[in-house]
């Protein structure tokens, strides 16, 4: 089996309308969102009206990082310290996180073997634990019925944020990932839809609610300075009863953000020829399990995942180390201990141990692999036969 030569960390290069639009904010010396002349839209403002017209939400929010959207969201939504928060058991590990950082208790609830929260463990959880909000995290870009679980949300009185860092641009039904309830929140970090090395945006139609966002977020009293804000009249009821957390957007990142979006759709396209030709390769092999896409699903496949249910340690290990001396680089989400980005539950000790015996046996068994676009489609058809090869190598060992 001929290696694979490319590297799995590397996003394409930003382009001459990118550099330029930095350059110009580098030009100008005015970096600070609020650093803009009367009546003129800053770089972060002009983004925030952008996205906001991209998810078809009234308001958004340009901040530091996707995890922060996370912690302040829960806090706009008014998290009293210590109360539970319902988030699925497979995440990473800036979910439980933000809930602790915003003064939360995580309760994690069951997934199942297409990666997604498992609704029956949720209304149970949600129905006896007296949590008021759900934090979805859409793990790695999958999204669960989502009509079910707004179904959910409304029997039980939940208050739904949805962590859609991995779902930027996906749909279910038509209805954008992020839109089911209060908020929606986005990361730009360098491995997501959008690449500004780090940052967040956040999303919503509740004007209370993302003045409350604002404000915390360091806006000072220049909430008026905002692309997509509600009207002063909201900011001046809450103004003086919410902190400033600074954790603001600045121009250059947003700068750079914007030429972007402009060709967000095409690059899902992209990421989903890619997907499709890995799991092409996948599809049929024995041993290899994959996460179904409902019909309903407008997914976003920057990233691909697949099971070998019930695979020892041992011959996980065995797995990922063939694979990568063949140039494929696989994270495990079985391991015990954290390997950079991959973690799971029994990692944060920050979190009350929980018993997911279901998420447990499902990570056991689970891989995981970026499709940068910086692979062509024949470079996911070899890296699909390798993945093949190895999972024909390990049957015959096994």
């Amino acid at each position: 089996m001929k290696p694979f030569s490319g590297n799995f960390t590397q996003q394409e290069a930003l382009d001459d309308a990118v550099i330029a639009a930095a350059t110009r904010i580098l030009g100008s010396g005015r970096l600070h969102r609020y650093n803009s002349e009367p009546g003129e839209l800053s770089a972060a403002a002009e983004l925030e009206q952008a996205y906001a017209a991209y998810q078809g939400a009234r308001y958004c929010l340009a901040c530091a990082s996707g995890g922060y959207a996370l912690s302040i969201a829960l806090r706009a939504a008014g998290l009293e310290p210590g109360e539970p928060v319902l988030t699925n058991g497979f995440t990473l590990a800036p979910v439980p996180g933000a809930v602790a950082a915003a003064g939360g208790k995580p309760l994690l609830v069951e997934i199942t073997g297409n990666l997604v929260i498992d609704l029956e463990d949720l209304a149970r959880k949600a129905g006896t634990s007296g949590a008021r909000f759900l934090l979805l995290s859409n793990m790695r870009g999958h999204l669960a019925d989502m009509e079910r679980l707004a179904d959910i949300v409304r029997q039980h009185d939940l208050i739904l944020i949805e962590d859609c860092a991995h779902t930027m641009g996906a749909a279910w039904n038509g209805r954008k990932s992020g839109s089911f309830g209060l908020a929606g929140c986005f990361s730009t970090q360098t491995y997501k839809h959008l690449n500004s090395g780090e940052g967040g945006l956040l999303t919503s139609d509740d004007p209370d609610f993302m003045a409350r966002a604002i404000i915390l977020s360091g806006s000072y009293m220049l909430y008026e300075r905002h692309g997509a804000a509600p009207p002063a009249d909201v900011f001046e009821r809450i103004r003086l009863e919410t902190p400033n957390m600074s954790g603001r957007m600045d121009n250059l990142r947003a700068a750079i953000l914007l030429p972007q979006l402009s060709r967000l759709e095409d690059n899902i396209e992209r990421w989903n020829e890619r997907y499709r030709a890995v799991e092409q390769a996948l599809a049929g092999v024995s041993g290899v399990a994959l996460p179904c896409r409902p019909a309903e699903e407008r997914y976003v496949g920057s990233s691909i995942q697949f099971r070998l249910p019930g695979i020892s340690p041992a011959l996980a290990g065995a797995f990922v180390a063939a694979n990568k001396a063949l140039g494929v680089e696989l994270k495990w989400f079985g391991a015990s201990d954290p390997v950079g980005f991959t973690s799971n539950h029994h990692s944060w000790r920050y979190v009350d141990p929980q018993t997911l015996p279901e998420t447990d046996r499902v990570l056991s068994g689970l891989f995981d692999m970026r499709l940068p676009l910086t692979f062509s489609v024949a470079d996911c058809r070899h890296i699909g036969a390798i993945i093949a090869h190895c999972a024909a190598e390990l049957g015959a060992d096994a």
